[in-house]
């Protein structure tokens, strides 16, 4: 067995892959640019190498400087992650050349598998099914542009040497399919230095769902059952579950044996995986094979209880697998929610800054007998770059069954808290609870359909409301409680604090009753009915656990005029608790407009102007692209929502924004 592996990449994978080195007993090594000079994997590692600035271009993926680092520090493998030289041929070759163990399949399953259009090639000559699209090169927008119109719109415009989501657009006309293939080939060259470009049909109403396949040198391939990854946006997986609700028993064994036939044609070692597109009638079409191992790989290791790292390492070694097909089961329901550094209500475009408070959920077994895992590579304190993927971490939680295994992420969504950065828990918590997806219904258009207008947070049934405004109330009294005890204040003057409250949130007033005793509080509602609210919250703390009713809430809490702000499943709510005569007395207040910024193009997120597509005084048209910005590898071009005239350009190419920054003004 190796002594030291050297990690080529960053963030919460590398750690992920030191947490099993160091189970293992073997030392790690990790790489770092000068963004990630006091980041988390470096940290951990036993050592660290300097590779380079901030961009990936000159630092992660320059295959020279990590082959430096592995002279100096003298490691015997290497575990790429996933993401930059993960799938790189060249740096597979260049590892063998050097006597060095690639903890990943050869280069040529590499060569054959990660190249999107030479994989679709082999898996037809295979007799795969695929979907249909152009499998050679293309040249220009204007050949992206035919061709498009040849296969039919919609269309997919993929990178060949793709991941993550990155060099992806869906066109479904010619102007979108001129400008989603310079977009794509513009983010290929900058996140993999491959911008080769292919397209294919884009399918409608598609489940995307991939099999887990793990292979050694000794001929030995099992797949390790599927995992559901059809919430996504932009291309890119925000939830992801195993198994998929969707499958029935033989699909699930004709897309594994499938997946296995493909890996062994290629001579595959290690863990790799095969995704396919399912329609509604359970026919599956290959899509690509990822050489690597994926981001969702937590959610298999949960319902197989196999650790695919320790395997990718034990068969990078020369040892055969430990199992069979059939000692593979499937125990439990698990889910997986990625935490990305990006504000939902800004229609998921990243947010960079530092984590003012960052605290997951414990990990571990939970108390209704579940399974709580969270996988980061950040700290409080710690700053979220502009350089790299916006993911923070992959919230993992198993239950019993999928309902179970829902109920778990719940109550670990709202668990965690992150401050300093917008972040997309609570648009998480809102799909957790949509009854669309509690049934298991879903596409990959799940998000489109469901919020098609943006996100504008979740807003919660009547009987969870309820729960809240009892809670509210009792912390409320608490507070006021508290605030009696303060030396200081009127002389002569005892402070009585009432029973009754009238508690508004989400447009609804409760007007309660609270009774007190040592052990909690009873809210007793106008209708007669009550709740029983019990926590060890004290006024000020950010995060109160309380049982309302009975049942667990948690909610994250902060202090208003007259109530609290009050976060939980996916809804940001002001929450006013006053007496009857203040509640009287707000009814008569005026409520301040927002400002008008209608005559203002704003910067939608922290990141860089790469071109102002207009000049002042030029008359514009609606859809017309206004200017490009940039930030981690995303490239979002700003367009005009109206016809008008441009007053004023206060920003140019080259130029460094925050939110809401001006960067033109029109008449």
């Amino acid at each position: 067995m190796f002594d030291k592996i050297l990690i080529a990449n960053r963030g919460e994978i590398a750690c992920r892959v030191i947490k099993t080195a160091r189970k293992m007993g073997i030392k790690t090594v990790a790489v770092y640019s000068d963004a990630d000079r006091n980041a988390l994997h470096v940290k951990m590692a036993d050592e660290a190498v300097h590779i380079g600035p901030p961009p990936a271009n000159q630092s992660y993926i320059v295959i020279d400087r990590i082959m430096d680092a592995i002279r100096q520090t003298g490691a015997q493998a290497v575990h790429p992650g996933y993401g930059f030289l993960s799938e790189n041929r060249n740096f597979a070759a260049a590892l063998e050349a050097a006597g060095v163990v690639f903890v990943g399949p050869p280069s040529p399953a590499i060569e054959a598998m990660g190249d999107k259009i030479t994989s679709k090639k082999i898996a037809q000559e295979a007799g795969v099914s695929t979907v249909p699209g152009y499998m050679g090169l293309i040249a220009d927008a204007d050949e992206a542009v035919k061709i498009s119109g040849q296969i039919g719109y919609p269309v997919m415009i993929k990178a060949s040497a793709g991941g993550g989501g990155k060099g992806m657009r869906i066109a479904w006309n010619d102007a979108e399919a001129r400008e989603g293939f310079q977009s794509s080939k513009n983010e290929a060259a900058a996140s993999f230095g491959d911008d080769r470009i292919f397209i294919e049909k884009f399918v409608t109403q598609p489940r995307h769902i991939e099999i887990q396949v793990l292979a050694d040198s000794h001929g030995n391939c099992v797949y390790l059952h599927e995992r559901e990854c059809s919430i996504q946006r932009r291309n890119q997986k925000v939830i992801e579950e195993a198994p998929s609700p969707f499958l029935d028993e033989a699909t699930r064994k004709a897309m594994g044996e499938q997946a296995c036939a493909l890996a062994k044609a290629v001579g595959y070692t290690s863990a790799g995986t095969v995704e396919f597109i399912v329609d509604g009638n359970r026919n599956f079409y290959f899509l690509e094979m990822n050489t690597r191992l994926q981001v969702e790989h937590p959610v298999t290791e949960l319902i197989t209880g196999v650790d695919l790292v320790e395997q990718m390492i034990r068969v990078a070694d020369g040892q055969p697998l430990p199992f069979k097909q059939s000692d593979l089961k499937i125990n439990g329901w698990a889910m997986e929610s990625r935490l990305y550094a990006e504000d939902p209500y800004r229609n998921f475009l990243p947010s960079i800054g530092r984590l003012t408070r960052y605290r997951p959920p414990v990990e571990g077994k939970t108390a209704r007998g579940g399974i709580v895992r969270n996988d980061t590579g950040v700290f409080e304190g710690g700053e979220i770059s502009m350089f790299y993927d916006p993911m923070i971490a992959k919230l993992c939680t198993w239950g019993p069954t999928r309902a179970d295994a829902i109920e778990e992420m719940r109550l670990a969504l709202d668990t965690f808290e992150v401050e300093g950065i917008g972040h997309n828990l609570p648009f998480c918590s809102a799909v957790m609870d949509h009854p669309r997806f509690a049934t298991g219904n879903i596409t990959t258009a799940f998000i489109a359909e469901e919020y098609e207008g943006g996100f504008t947070g979740a807003t919660l049934d009547s009987s969870l409301l309820r729960r809240v405004a009892a809670a509210a109330a009792a912390m409320n009294r608490m507070a006021e409680i508290r605030r009696t005890r303060i030396s200081g204040t009127m002389d002569n003057h005892t402070r009585r604090v009432g029973d009754d409250w009238v508690v508004t949130l989400q447009g609804i007033s409760w007007p309660v009753t609270v009774k007190a005793d040592p052990a909690g509080s009873t809210v007793v509602f106008e209708d007669g009915t009550d709740l029983r609210v019990e926590s060890d919250w004290t006024p000020g703390q950010p995060l109160a656990r309380l049982t309302v009713g009975g049942e667990p809430l948690v909610i994250k809490t902060a202090k208003i005029p007259m109530g609290f702000r009050m976060r939980l499943r996916g809804a940001d709510l002001k929450v006013h608790v006053q007496s009857p005569r203040q509640k009287e007395l707000a009814a008569l207040m005026l409520e301040k407009a927002p400002p008008d910024t209608s005559k203002y193009l704003l910067c939608p997120m922290p990141g860089l102007i790469v071109k102002i597509a207009v000049e002042e005084g030029e008359e514009v048209q609606e859809g017309q692209a206004l200017a490009t910005v940039e930030a981690m590898k995303m490239e979002n071009i700003l367009k005009a929502e109206r016809k008008g005239v441009v007053k004023k350009i206060k920003a140019s190419a080259g130029a460094s924004l925050k939110v809401d920054d001006v960067i033109m003004e029109f008449e």
